[in-house]
């Protein structure tokens, strides 16, 4: 018998037992129902209970829910008094018994009246089920743990609840009886789980819960001597940290501890649907009363917010408790730390309004209130940090190189890190929770919206299509989709109005933005310590404080500054952004100093979300931003290096991805040209090199590379997702006009010698899609929904000829043996006359063009000479043609000097071995272009 009860007890994690002696048969005492036995422990009150119950229908899931209300109504629980917390199915392979059908564990949480009294006694209830259909049987194992037992109401609480106390009765209460331990914990026990229990239940839908937040408030301020006696009593109850019991750490944390369910209270209808079935639940709905409860919820949580932080400030003032209070916003960090992933089980973790609340509270200790002076920058790295970074992508440092950087800091004598103060640890839990509440908060109510747009669309698309479904044999199905899909549509943009209420609240982004101030001048610090104010260029060696600090610093600052330019740009209009524009300007033009490609992408995005052109009402901050001092010297370079770099990134779906950066660069660049320092600055680095030239140049060739099988393919996706294509066709009109005004005032690097054939390749290929046989297959019905301006195309490609026009490019052009042809030069000359494109000088000057173009093919087909037999040491390797302009590389092979320079623009590798190459590593093959000259003066004689 005491192997089978002490499995059981061991099954359902029955950790809190003092003593197995004291564990005790109730069988043994009086009478219990047969299908029953029942054990409680004398000391602890707690109990398990194993039943064999009759089968009840229907889903497993549901079954044990069944059963735990079963059980709340025999205890005369009211629905408000009982509350499921997680529920989880145990996995096949820790059922022993082949009659089981399958095993359930549900947590839950009960407030039950013992026997007469009126206080109620608050049980966390861990439930388990095995299902036994075979025999038509249920067994359930309940295991009864008291959280809080009362022999009655605190007499106490009533006159606190009502403000009923003389003035100064309470104070002189706590301090006469503060030295009897004892008298002092009978009477103030009772008053805060009293306070516990009574919160639990209430919501935002009313202001019920405002008394018992009030009254913790007062009773934490009171002091007696240096002490606050109930913060002490409070971080010593036994559910101000609790064990986790369960996978669902987080949720368990929010409500089961003293104060999780005070900083549960919430908007988010995931988290209480009370003020969603309340506020907005109706039909007539206008957007004023939606705006004005919104502000009034808002200022009621703001209300909460403020009470919170005086609590937990007398908690952190205490020196008696404040090391517990540290304890608890660690733990509560570290049992939710899978909120910042992308996919996360909501069940697990503790809801966005407890996080949310966290936040503010930290928020308010940190904010105007710790100097950065005061924050040790190691504190990430210190042996007894109380935030883990170990799990975390750094911005440079490999995990390898962090652990050998830190295990080398520990053995020093003195250790750069100091003992942890409140600021250090303030400031970097405050931070850290701001990667687990408002990032990932942000993220869910982009996915709510995105949701909403998606439900919308299959709602539309299937009443625009039922006049051909409803006579079909599937027209019943449909309709029970249609009725489906709108109650989804209806309760998502109900739960949107809470997390409008909830997320897009000023008073929090506005603490948001005042905390990342902070936080850039720390990130400036640590990335320049040498220097007393951060100025460009950076040190070359990125420092290892710096390299070895998580990506999420910098991600999570970036993902906010979109959201809050996106939803709310009016918040961002605050002296608080100088200081980030400052790092974002630092950090965006020292790019060496971030190993990850796609983060420096998520900073120009920033700049990209902040252009007026894509957020009208961010001018103001965008002319802030491109006139910074140091924007006005260093950006261009930065970005258009960056347009190269993001060639190649390493992703599998590079490919797609660089045309989505570099839209977002060619739209900051085209503002940025029609500021003259920008511009000369644009003019000076396009002069110097051809790399950026050459990748602008690539983003209209990369169609043409692929194959037919990946055309086609792609072409089956466009067709499917009508955003993507207008997207691309967004992209190309960028780069062309990128392209045009750029051509305006730069011509040198467009006609450099290997990018002169391909740029007169690209822009022939492209006006044969316009004007060749090819375009007549460019009609599209509804061009405007896809961004297609064929005549607009057409005239900035022509006058991108006319910018170039010269010798030298009329000869790239003669070149093209693929796509030019004068037929498709007299075509577009007529297109831009019939569509009045082109005024008669302009199409007069691209006529000259064309004639100069048709002398040089003529000329170049007469001197043609066929050579016959081509020796294999005078060929190129790679294209097997004659060499004119040899060239040897490190590995010792020949090559055609403009083949492998071609090469190189797209890798800079030896096509042969793939060892790096550069073009300084080239060398002349002058003995061999003598004897390729010779014979080919001798094929000419013969």
């Amino acid at each position: 018998e005491n192997e089978y009860k002490n499995a059981f007890i061991f099954y359902l994690s029955f950790k809190q037992t003092a003593k197995a002696s004291a564990i005790i048969r109730i069988g043994d005492f009086r009478q219990i129902p047969d299908n029953q036995e029942v054990f409680t422990h004398a000391e602890t009150d707690q109990s398990v209970i194993i039943e064999i119950m009759e089968h009840v229908e229907g889903g497993d899931d549901v079954a044990i829910k069944t059963h735990f209300e079963d059980l709340a109504q025999g205890n005369d629980v009211s629905p408000q008094d009982s509350e499921i917390t997680h529920t989880e199915q145990i996995s096949d392979d820790k059922l022993s018994s082949e009659h089981f059908d399958s095993a359930w564990y549900i947590l839950g949480q009960q407030n039950v009246a013992k026997f007469n009294e009126v206080a109620k006694n608050t049980i966390s209830i861990h439930m388990g089920l095995i299902r036994l259909s075979e025999f038509e049987s249920d067994i359930l194992i309940t295991f009864n743990d008291p959280v809080n037992i009362e022999s009655g109401m605190s007499l106490l609480l009533p006159y606190l609840l009502s403000h009923n106390l003389p003035r100064g009765f309470l104070p002189e209460l706590v301090q006469t009886i503060c030295p009897d331990k004892d008298t002092f914990c009978m009477i103030f026990e009772p008053v805060l789980h009293c306070l516990t229990r009574m919160i639990h239940p209430l919501s935002l839908d009313s202001d019920e819960y405002k008394d018992p937040l009030c009254v913790l408030t007062e009773l934490c301020d009171i002091k007696s001597g240096n002490t606050r006696p109930v913060c002490s009593l409070i971080v010593k109850q036994n559910n101000w940290l609790p064990d986790s019991l369960t996978q669902a750490a987080g949720i368990e944390l929010e409500k089961l501890s003293m104060l999780g369910p005070f900083l549960g209270l919430s908007l988010f209808a995931e988290d209480n649907t009370r003020v969603v079935e309340k506020y907005f639940s109706g039909h007539q709905l206008t957007p004023d009363n939606i705006r004005i409860t919104q502000q009034s919820l808002q200022h009621g949580l703001e209300f909460v917010r403020n009470e919170l932080y005086k609590i937990t400030h007398t908690i952190l003032v205490n020196s008696e408790s404040r090391d517990s209070a540290l304890s608890f916003i660690a733990t509560a960090l570290e049992r939710n730390s899978k909120k910042s992933q992308i996919q996360v089980d909501e069940r697990y973790v503790a809801g966005d309004g407890f996080m949310l609340n966290l936040l503010s509270v930290l928020q308010m200790l940190t904010v105007n209130k710790i100097s950065l002076e005061k924050v040790d920058p190691y504190y990430p790295f210190h042996p007894n940090s109380r935030v883990s970074i170990k799990s975390e992508t750094r911005l440079r440092a490999l995990p390898n190189d962090c652990d050998k950087w830190t295990e080398k800091l520990k053995s020093e004598k003195k250790p750069p890190w100091q003992d942890p103060k409140f600021p250090t640890e303030c400031f970097f839990v405050t931070l850290h929770c701001h990667h687990l509440s408002i990032v990932p908060a942000t993220r869910r109510y982009q996915q709510r919206l995105k949701a909403i747009r998606d439900v919308s669309r299959m709602v539309d698309e299937l009443e625009n299509t039922e006049p051909i479904w409803s006579k079909l044999p599937n027209a019943a199905r449909n309709k029970e989709l249609l009725k489906k899909w709108k109650s989804q549509v209806q309760r998502l943009n109900k739960s949107k109005l809470c997390a409008d209420a909830a997320v897009l609240d000023e008073s929090l982004l506005r603490r948001c933005l005042q905390f990342y101030e902070v936080h850039s001048d720390y990130m400036l610090k640590v990335a320049d310590p040498k220097s007393s104010g951060v100025t460009l260029p950076l040190p070359t060696d990125v420092p290892m404080q710096f390299a070895a600090l998580p990506d999420f610093y910098i991600e999570d600052l970036a993902e906010f500054l979109q959201f809050i330019l996106q939803y709310v740009p009016h918040v961002a209009d605050d002296p608080s952004m100088d200081r980030i524009l400052h790092l974002l300007v630092v950090l965006v033009c020292s790019s060496n100093y971030i190993g990850n490609p796609y983060l420096i992408a998520k900073l120009v995005e920033v700049i990209f979300v902040m252009n007026p052109a894509v957020q009208p009402r961010s001018q103001s901050l965008n002319e802030k931003f491109l006139m910074h001092p140091l924007a006005l010297q260093h950006l261009v370079p930065a970005l258009m290096n960056f347009y190269t770099d993001i060639e190649s990134t390493g992703a599998s779906s590079e490919f797609y991805d660089k045309f989505a950066i570099r839209y977002h660069l060619s739209i900051i660049l085209k503002v940025m040209w029609t500021i003259p320092a920008h511009q000369n600055r644009m003019i000076e680095e396009a002069k110097k090199g051809k790399s950026f030239v050459k990748f602008a140049l690539e983003n209209t060739e990369e169609w043409e590379k692929q194959s037919r099988e990946q055309q086609q393919s792609r072409q089956r996706q466009l067709a499917m997702d009508e955003k993507q294509c207008r997207s691309y066709l967004t992209l190309a009109t960028e780069t062309v006009d990128m392209f045009h005004y750029l051509t305006q005032k730069i011509i040198g690097p467009f006609l450099d010698s290997h990018l002169g054939d391909r740029l007169a390749a690209m822009l022939n290929f492209n006006l044969q899609q316009l004007c060749g046989s090819k375009c007549k297959n460019l009609k599209v019905k509804n061009p405007e929904k896809y961004g297609w301006e064929p005549k607009k195309l057409l005239d900035s490609l022509t006058d991108i000829y006319l910018h170039l026009d010269c010798d030298d490019f009329a000869k790239t052009i003669a070149n093209d043996e693929r796509s030019y042809k004068k037929e498709l030069f007299d075509d577009a000359i007529g297109r831009m006359r019939r569509a009045r494109i082109k005024t008669e000088q302009e199409i007069d000057k691209f006529r000259k063009l064309q004639d100069k173009v048709e002398e040089l093919v003529r000329d170049k087909n007469l001197a043609e000479t066929d050579y016959g037999e081509i020796p294999e040491e005078f060929k190129d390797p790679l294209m097997d043609t004659l060499l004119d302009d040899p060239v040897i590389l490190p590995s010792g092979t020949v090559m055609e000097k403009s083949i492998i320079m071609r090469h190189l623009l797209n890798s800079q590798t030896d096509p042969f071995n793939r060892q790096p190459l550069t073009e300084d590593e080239l060398k002349p093959a002058t003995d061999l272009k003598k004897k390729i000259q010779q014979w080919k003066i001798e094929k000419r004689k013969r």
